[in-house]
């Protein structure tokens, strides 16, 4: 009995279709649940697991972002600047609502810029002052000039030196807020194109964030940093509120209002977007429209400074010249005549 088994395991046709019937039973087996199988629960368990790696990369960047950002602020502000800010208590003394908001505008968040603004506006008023007096008493500028003259000069130094981080602030937060009025309809007509398309409004945030990054950087930032408030905070409308908050922009504001509205009362999203894309549209046509009908009277004077007198000197140049070449031929002649008698 041993050896007829021994004689069956070696024999080559029955291996060959031992194996054979072991690849048809492991095809079989793949193949089975492809077509009957239900791949519903494989389906989300496959979209979970890809919304916590998006999740886990885009907590990563932003930590990796604010440490990279806290570390080049932290290189160039000085040991003793939150000390004596914090010692002084220029919180209180120089930072209000208004200063906050403006600061978030222009897109400064944290403590340390805010340290860094209120260290350079108590500092800067006695270097503008420095710089005056140094121009002024040691190298001889406005030497003509009385001494009450001379002080009110340095004064007025001194008062530039305080509000120069104001007016820093101001500009990068009106700059700020140009980029994002002009990239923000293109960016309501992709979020309406991906939330028309079946995705969720962090989804739409995050495409619309990529693709519109080539346009605006800081529209695209602000779609991830409240794509990322969506994720953790308790309130969704706390996240659409911060998002009008950063921007500053009332078209930026309507939208996250229908975004709150829908997200209480179930209301279309795709509806409002549309409409809000259309008004958003007509309004930057509308600002072009003022600019270009703003370009006559702003060309009238360098039309008149620079292209008349060219185009005066083209009209009446080859008449001036007529006139002297006939001069000059005229006093020829009357010297040739003259010289004859």
């Amino acid at each position: 009995m041993t050896s007829l088994v021994i004689k069956t395991l070696t024999d080559p046709a029955f291996l060959i279709a031992l194996l054979v019937s072991i690849a048809v039973f492991a095809t079989i087996l793949t193949v089975i649940p492809a077509f009957g199988a239900n791949t519903l629960k494989t389906r989300m368990r496959a979209v979970a697991l890809e919304r916590d790696e998006l999740r886990a990369k885009q907590r990563a960047r932003l930590a990796a972002e604010a440490d990279r950002r806290q570390g080049g602020l932290r290189e160039h502000q000085s040991l003793g600047m939150r000390a004596i800010v914090d010692r002084l208590d220029l919180r209180r003394a120089l930072a209000d609502e208004k200063t906050l908001q403006q600061l978030k505008v222009a897109g400064f968040r944290g403590q340390n810029p805010l340290t860094q603004f209120l260290f350079f506006r108590l500092v800067l008023p006695f270097v503008g002052f420095a710089l005056t007096f140094a121009y002024i008493f040691l190298l001889g500028g406005l030497a003509e000039k009385p001494t009450f003259v001379k002080l009110f000069v340095c004064i007025l130094g001194a008062y530039a030196g305080f509000y120069a981080p104001n007016l820093y602030v101001s500009n990068r937060a009106t700059k700020r807020k140009k980029s994002i009025q002009t990239a923000w309809p293109d960016a309501l007509d992709l979020m309406l194109i991906c939330v028309e398309s079946g995705m969720s409004v962090e989804a739409a945030m995050r495409k619309v964030a990529d693709e519109i990054g080539s346009q605006s950087v800081e529209l695209a930032e602000e779609f991830i940093l409240t794509n990322a408030e969506l994720s953790y905070l308790q309130e969704r409308k706390q996240a659409y509120e911060n998002l009008a908050s950063r921007t500053g922009l009332e078209s930026v504001k309507s939208v996250s209002q229908a975004l709150v509205q829908a997200e209480r009362y179930g209301t279309p999203v795709a509806h409002a977007l549309r409409v809000l894309a259309s008004e958003s549209r007509d309004a930057r046509m509308n600002e072009a429209e003022k600019k270009a009908a703003a370009l006559p009277p702003k060309l009238t004077v360098p039309m008149i400074l620079f292209f008349l007198p060219v185009l005066f000197a083209i009209i009446l140049g080859p008449a001036g010249i007529q006139v002297s070449q006939r001069g000059l031929f005229g006093d020829k002649q009357q010297t040739t005549s003259s010289s004859e008698q």
